[in-house]
């Protein structure tokens, strides 16, 4: 297996993007998570931007990696200013970072309009800074900034700046694709050029996704000799983004057999991907390959009967392969096979012809033309299911509840809700203050069912969604769809309920939920018991 270095830039390309913002103790977090999945580089950024980088270095240096290099990132020297008494160089070597990469122009369109340099003076600063970095014992990498635009634009040029930086003693040389306009079969062609023209020295490939590309390019980039990829996670980055890593792992990992990083490692991609999502508080893309919630999903009916009989039919890989999980969801469209292998779980002894099938399968249609959707909502589907087997039976019975919300806010209670239930022949009436009339609701009915049900106060309310049905054509009183998700610290459900009046239909996502979780428990001591018997 060839290996392939790669070199995260979350930390500096990452936070150019729109909206993205690091702490200090994010940026730490980022790092460890990144050594966690075993990436060789860790751009931590430019220690003479702004002293929140200069801090990160400060702290990293007390920092021990098992897998990764810390870079520090910058210019070559200023016009006019010698190389030693530029600030910005020498806080890149005041860093303390094993590596300094180096970007400089190797299109003369910038050199000239941008920089406001000779060409041949734009060479000699890149010698002289690559040569003055490498004085202090350091790794350097030379980022030739907009290489693929110089190229096309005056090759010569633009391969006269990589000789500069070769001669001056630099590691690795990066081909950026900076204004990410580059096409796949312009990447691999002018890749292997380079390649052949630079003899041995090892190359890496930066590609940004202005056209939607920047994955195929720094794959071709890879096919076509580079030896280091440089990208972000989740494609993070300005613009519309860097060359996104945890697409770009897999698929030299898996696909071609590459290595990377660790086989172990790789196995966290999903939560690592997730984990930064949350840092940087931006929705994570379900739809991303390798890592998205839906990468896995399975909705059509022969799609998941095929799954089920064998998962190479429609899965390119194993979902545990990065740490995700396949997903058959249940709708109109799912079919015989899944509503038969969920019945299953609870009847294994159910056959292929069943008429309980069809019947699930016709509810399954009633309660999706009115509005429900059990794709995000399995334990409501469960329900559904135990019901028509007849083994369903509420824990507890709705007598009345009253919702009152009050505005303006007195306090940080914006609603009160009073609530009377029987369990059994034993009836308990409460009252509970909220956040929103929701919030208020949702701790009633948990208040008034401790007493019955003392496992409910592991649990809480930890996602609440709301969607409304054809709203252009009822206003306010259209059909509100809620999702709840719920957790007991160990597992998440997720519950559903619909109706015109979003309390209505709060209150049957929440008793849903409620009940889900009750019968789990039944469930897991009726299994313990069993076992313990055997």
């Amino acid at each position: 297996m060839a290996k392939i270095d790669v070199y995260d830039t979350t930390l500096r390309d990452g936070t150019q993007g729109e909206g993205i913002s690091f702490s200090l103790a994010d940026k730490i977090k980022i790092v460890k998570l990144l050594d966690e999945l075993g990436v060789s580089y860790i751009e931590a950024g430019i220690p003479a931007s702004n002293p929140k980088d200069a801090e990160l270095f400060a702290c990293l240096a007390e920092i021990k990696l098992k897998h990764a290099k810390i870079a520090a990132f910058g210019s070559t020297h200023r016009i006019g200013v010698p190389v030693e008494q530029d600030s910005a160089v020498k806080a890149l070597i005041d860093a303390g970072a094993p590596v300094v990469t180096i970007f400089g122009k190797a299109w003369d369109l910038h050199v000239k309009e941008v920089f406001h340099a000779r060409l041949s003076e734009n060479l000699d600063i890149i010698r002289e800074t690559v040569c003055y970095v490498k004085s202090f014992g350091k790794e350097v990498i030379f980022d030739a900034e907009h290489f693929f635009d110089g190229y096309k634009q005056n090759r010569e040029y633009a391969l006269s700046s990589l000789n500069a930086a070769k001669s001056a003693g630099a590691d690795i040389i990066c081909l950026c694709d900076t204004n990410g306009a580059a096409f796949p079969d312009e990447i691999s062609s002018i890749v292997a050029e380079v390649k052949a023209y630079l003899g041995g020295t090892k190359l890496a490939i930066h590609c940004h996704n202005d056209v939607g590309v920047a994955v195929s390019n720094t794959l071709l980039g890879v096919f076509a000799g580079a030896e280091q990829v440089q990208g972000t996670m989740n494609g993070f980055g300005e613009r519309c983004g860097n060359a996104n890593l945890c697409t770009i792992i897999p698929n030299l990992q898996l696909k071609r057999g590459y290595d990377l990083v660790p086989k172990e490692s790789l196995k966290k991609l999903k939560s690592i991907s997730r984990h930064i999502y949350e840092l940087a508080n931006i929705v994570p893309d379900e739809r991303k390959p390798y890592v998205g919630g839906m990468a896995f999903a399975h909705k059509g009916g022969m799609h998941i009967d095929a799954v089920l009989k064998n998962p190479v039919t429609f899965e390119h890989i194993s979902p545990e392969n990065v740490g995700n999980e396949r997903k058959l969801l249940m709708s109109e469209m799912s079919g015989r096979a899944l509503v038969y292998d969920i019945i299953r779980k609870f009847e294994p002894d159910t056959k292929k012809d069943a008429p309980v099938i069809s019947e699930i399968l016709d509810e399954i249609k009633r309660l999706e033309n009115e509005g429900y959707q059990f794709e995000g909502a399995e334990s409501s589907f469960e329900l559904m299911v135990l019901k028509k087997l007849g083994f369903y039976k509420p824990q507890f019975q709705l007598e009345q509840f009253q919702v009152i919300a009050a505005a303006p806010a007195k306090s940080q209670y914006t609603a009160t809700a009073m609530i009377k239930i029987c369990v059994g022949d034993t009836a308990e009436i409460t009252a509970a203050e909220g956040e929103g009339p929701v919030n208020a609701l949702d701790k009633a009915l948990r208040k008034a069912l401790y007493r019955f049900y003392p496992e409910l106060k592991n649990t809480r309310l930890i996602d609440f969604k709301v969607r409304v049905l054809d709203g252009s054509k009822t206003g306010t009183a259209a059909l509100t769809r809620v999702l709840m998700e719920s957790t007991d610290g160990r597992t998440n459900w997720s519950t559903v309920g619909v109706s015109e009046d979003i309390l209505e239909a709060s209150w049957r996502a929440l008793v849903d939920s409620v009940d889900y979780y009750m019968l789990d428990i039944k469930r897991n001591k009726h299994t313990e018991r069993s076992k313990a018997t055997c």
